[in-house]
C-alpha cells in the first residue's frame, strides 16, 4: 500500500485501497468521510461511471474523472446450452480484450478472472500463451471483471478463481492489491477462503505470498510428477525443480495452514498413464493437498489431445488407493470453448482477417 500522495496518484480510483483513497480525497480538498462513500460506490456497488455517485458533489465527480477509473466493457458473450456457463469478451481501455468466466454451482457463483493481456509463460495446452504477453491488468481491471458481471447479470459473485489468461504471479503487486479490496468489508467483501490464486510454480513468489497472511487457496499447476516431463509441458520446469515446488508448497501450508490444490491437466499419451499416476501419489503421499484432474482442452494451434474418460478414471481410481486425496474437475461450457484464451484467440484471429 502507498502512504505518499505523489505514488497514490499514479492509481486510478478503481485500483486504490481504502486508506490510499482516504489520502487521495484529502488532497483533493475533500472532508473524509467523501472516502467511504467513494469506496462504497466503486466497490460495493461496482458501478461503471462515476456520474452514478448521486451523493458526491459534481467538483469531486469531475476529480475522480481527471483521476482515472479503470475498468472493462462488454463486447460478446457466449452462453453455454450444457450448463449456463457464460463467457465473457471484455474490451479495456486501451483496446485489448481478455476473457472472463461465470461458473454457476448450488452452493454459489463462481467467476475465473484474467490477470494479465496474454502470458509469457509457453505453458504447452495452453491458449492464453500464443502470441506471448502483451502487458499486466492493473487491480482495477481485474476487478471490474467481476463488477461487470454483476451489473451485466444482476446475480451476485460469491467466490473467484485467478486462473484465467496469464500468470497471476507475474502480476504480482496488483495481484495483491486486487485481493485486499475485494476482500475489504466496506466493498464486496468476498471472502478470501473464497478466493483461489493459480500458478505454474514461480517459486520466489509462491514463498513471498505465504508471507502475506492471507487465507485465500494456492493452486500449483503441477501436471507432471517428473521433471523431465515437466519440461516438456511447462517451459518454467526449466527454471525450478519439482522438488524445489514441494518445498515452498510444505512451506506455504505452514505459514498459512491452508491446503494446497495440485493442478494436473491430463494430456493424453504425455502424463496420463498408471506409471504417471503412481509417481505422482508418490510425490504427494507426505503433502498436506488435493489432486484436481483436469481433462485438457485441445487446441487447434497445438498437437495435445484430452485423456479419454477410461484414462482420467483409472488415474483417480490409483491416486484414491494410495490415499491422495483427488477430485475430476467439471469441465463447465466445453461447448463455448470455456477454457481460458481460446475466445480472445478467436476474436484477435477474426481481426487479423479485416
Amino acid at each position: 500500500m502507498f502512504t505518499e500522495i505523489e505514488d497514490i496518484k499514479k492509481l486510478d480510483i478503481r485500483s486504490m485501497m481504502f486508506d490510499e483513497l482516504a489520502v487521495w480525497v484529502k488532497a483533493v480538498g475533500q472532508p473524509a468521510f467523501r472516502a467511504k462513500q467513494i469506496f462504497e460506490w466503486v466497490h460495493e456497488k461496482g458501478i461503471a461511471d462515476a456520474e452514478e455517485m448521486t451523493n458526491v458533489p459534481k467538483k469531486l465527480i469531475e476529480e475522480i474523472k481527471k483521476q482515472g477509473m479503470h475498468g472493462v466493457e462488454e463486447v460478446t458473450r457466449l452462453v453455454s446450452k450444457q450448463d449456463g456457463t457464460n463467457k465473457f469478451l471484455f474490451r479495456l481501455q486501451d483496446g485489448n480484450v481478455l476473457e472472463s468466466v461465470l461458473m454457476r454451482y448450488k452452493h454459489g457463483n463462481s467467476v475465473c478472472i484474467s490477470s494479465q493481456v496474454g502470458c509469457r509463460m509457453g505453458c504447452r495446452f495452453c491458449a492464453s500463451t500464443i502470441g506471448g504477453l502483451i502487458r499486466n491488468l492493473e487491480a482495477s481491471e481485474m476487478l471490474d471483471q467481476i463488477y461487470a458481471i454483476e451489473r451485466i447479470t444482476g446475480e451476485r459473485v460469491s467466490n473467484i478463481v485467478v486462473m484465467g489468461t496469464g500468470e497471476p504471479l507475474d502480476n504480482y503487486d496488483n495481484l495483491i492489491r486486487f485481493i485486499r479490496i475485494i476482500n475489504d468489508e466496506r466493498g464486496k467483501n468476498i471472502s478470501q477462503r473464497n478466493i483461489t490464486v493459480s500458478s505454474c510454480g514461480l517459486v520466489p513468489q509462491i514463498k513471498k505470498l505465504a508471507d502475506e497472511e492471507l487465507s485465500i487457496t494456492f493452486a500449483l499447476s503441477l501436471h507432471s510428477p517428473t521433471d523431465e516431463d515437466r519440461r516438456k509441458l511447462l517451459p518454467i520446469a526449466n527454471k525450478y525443480s519439482i522438488a524445489e515446488l514441494m518445498e515452498v508448497c510444505r512451506y506455504y501450508f505452514e505459514k498459512t495452514g491452508r491446503r494446497v490444490t495440485f493442478e494436473y491437466s491430463l494430456v493424453k499419451d504425455e502424463n496420463d498413464t498408471p506409471e504417471h499416476a503412481y509417481k505422482l501419489a508418490e510425490l504427494l503421499k507426505n503433502m498436506h493437498g488435493h489432486v484436481n484432474l483436469i481433462p485438457v482442452n485441445p487446441i487447434k494451434e497445438r498437437e495435445y489431445c484430452r485423456s479419454l474418460g477410461d484414462s482420467v478414471e483409472k488415474f483417480k481410481y490409483i491416486l484414491e488407493k494410495k490415499d491422495i486425496n483427488v477430485t475430476i474437475r467439471r469441465s463447465m461450457g466445453r461447448d463455448i470453448d470455456a477454457a481460458c484464451g481460446q475466445l480472445r484467440r478467436k476474436y484477435e484471429e477474426a481481426k487479423e482477417t479485416f
